[in-house]
């Protein structure tokens, strides 16, 4: 039975669920940044997902860069997955700027973020709620 791991509930808050992956955002209103989640129990590295499930996983990637790149209109989309700290198999999907905390390094361990208003995060999660709707 697949379990959301605890810091991932914790850092994030829930945008959708797609064919495969639970879509998250992660709590930092520095960088519009994404997490995708497949569904799958005990699953930590992309080769373990089914050959369709890899395809399906890359095209709700795309899905979720493109919701990215037309709400926040990202100089450039930085796609990732380490498992380091959380072994849950995630991929980030994060809109970076040249203006960024970070760039044009990585957005891990750059400093701290900026924790969404509760107003922010509500406003937020609606908006990619509705572009991901209007993208399927």
């Amino acid at each position: 039975m697949f379990v959301l791991d605890q810091r991932l509930t914790e850092d994030t808050a829930v945008v959708c669920a797609l064919n495969l992956c639970s879509v998250l955002l992660m709590k930092d209103s520095s960088v519009p940044w994404l997490i995708l989640v497949p569904q799958r129990a005990g699953i930590r590295e992309v080769y373990e997902l089914e050959a369709g499930e890899r395809l399906v996983l890359m095209e709700e990637v795309a899905r979720a860069s493109l919701v990215i790149k037309a709400i926040y209109g990202p100089d450039k989309i930085n796609i990732g997955s380490l498992g380091n700290i959380v072994a849950q198999l995630h991929l980030h999907v994060i809109g970076r700027f040249r203006t960024d905390r970070a760039w044009p390094g990585p957005v891990w361990g750059s400093g701290e973020g900026v924790p969404y208003s509760k107003e922010g995060l509500e406003m937020s999660l609606m908006r990619l709620k509705k572009a991901f709707e209007g993208s399927a």
